[in-house]
């Protein structure tokens, strides 16, 4: 089988979040299981570009994958020479998968798969949930879904959700939907394989911080959507009863949300609690992980959140909103606390973890055990191998 896989961005663009790895970890299990994948994407990159070959074929991990060079209108990720090769080269696959909605990858890749008479697949990743929908750019998204993103949706062979209250949120908008399938994101223990004897000591070190603190890990993009609104009022309260508490917000600044965090952080008078880190990738993140007490993400929305699922791998106990995709399997395992997005229980639930160092090293235990057995790359390329044998016949 010959799957074409298009995607506004793909490794190693990893300022855009979980998606970029867990993606390429389907692809690279279902190479591994026979499938021949390709990637059409470009080579945008934040404000800069990748640095990769551009219109041949790279090999990583396998997969064949096609960085096209980006072009105006950059906001939308068009590129023109990925426009050519759709044109050219999509009646050569026997399936289309498509991720992201809003974006040329979704309009260009359903338009080309129907021109053919290729069965296509659409991921939206949490951009058709209910929040996502009315708290940002309301109206203009309400009129591309009109015009273009609604047909794509209605013509699509099936759509495509990590966790079933993505599925639910999304048929509540009254969106089309001919079939849907729930396969969630995977996660590769070989993606840490050369770090994970990284001891903790490198993050404290590299980032000054003292061995007698209790670490608070905030490990996402710095988003509206990803609850700081919340959690720093929260770390107000806990500050009070954990005055060696510390939050790490480690990731990047996409939507120049950071000014805004900062004000509240300094609002709330917390600047000496608060350290920002950026993006942090290979030991410094595995450091992260293995030094922090709790992790946290006090999410409006979101259709998965692979930076859950690798706190709980490397067992780190963790605090969600009933919000988040993956909160059913924390709250399945007991690998941390579901809440309601609000100050007070934001801040009872992390102050009842790092209180009860027993309870925390049994809910990471059971978090490293839920994710090898939920979330494994090879089961879950299983999942959509099957899925895309039935399509297609």
């Amino acid at each position: 089988m010959k799957i074409l896989y298009i995607v506004p961005a793909y490794l190693p663009a990893y300022r855009y979040g979980g998606p970029i790895k867990s993606d390429h970890y389907r692809n690279k299990w279902l190479v591994k299981k026979g499938v021949e994948v390709s990637v059409y994407t470009t080579d945008i990159d934040g404000p800069n570009s990748l640095k990769v070959p551009l219109g041949t074929p790279v090999d990583v991990d396998g997969v064949r994958v096609f960085y096209f060079k980006g072009s105006f209108p950059r906001a939308w990720f068009y590129s023109r020479d990925l426009h050519r090769a759709l044109k050219e080269n999509i009646k050569d696959f026997d399936m289309v998968h498509i991720t992201s909605v809003f974006l040329s990858a979704s309009a260009l890749g359903a338009y080309y798969a129907k021109k053919f008479n290729k069965p296509y697949i659409i991921s939206p990743r949490g951009s058709l949930m209910k929040e996502p929908l009315a708290l940002k750019s309301h109206i203009k998204k309400k009129f591309y879904i009109a015009l273009l993103e609604n047909n794509n949706l209605r013509d699509a062979t099936a759509i495509h959700f990590t966790a079933p209250i993505e599925e639910e949120e999304y048929k509540a908008q009254g969106l089309p939907l001919r079939q849907g399938i729930v396969i969630p994101n995977s996660f590769d223990e070989d993606d840490f394989k050369e770090v994970q004897d990284t001891r903790p000591e490198v993050f404290r070190d590299k980032f000054n911080i003292g061995k007698d603190i209790k670490i608070i890990l905030f490990l996402s993009r710095i988003s509206w959507k990803k609850g700081l609104d919340t959690l720093i009022p929260a770390l107000s309260l806990i500050i009070k009863k954990e005055p060696k508490a510390l939050l790490v917000i480690a990731g990047g600044d996409d939507e120049g949300y950071k000014k805004k965090v900062e004000e509240l952080i300094n609002k709330h008078g917390l600047r000496s609690s608060v350290v920002f880190t950026g993006m942090l990738l290979g030991r410094d993140l595995v450091a992260a992980y293995k030094s922090s007490s709790v992790f946290v993400l006090p999410s409006y929305s979101e259709n998965f959140a692979m930076s859950v699922v690798e706190a709980m791998y490397f067992r780190v106990p963790v605090v969600v909103t009933k919000h988040v995709g993956v909160a059913p399997s924390v709250q399945n395992s007991v690998a941390g606390i579901v809440i309601e997005k609000n100050e007070s229980e934001l801040s009872e639930s992390i102050l009842n973890i790092l209180q009860n160092p027993e309870k925390s090293r049994e809910m990471g235990e059971r978090g490293r055990l839920s994710v090898l057995k939920e979330f494994s790359a090879p089961s879950v390329a299983d999942h959509f191998l099957a899925a895309y044998n039935k399509l297609v016949n």
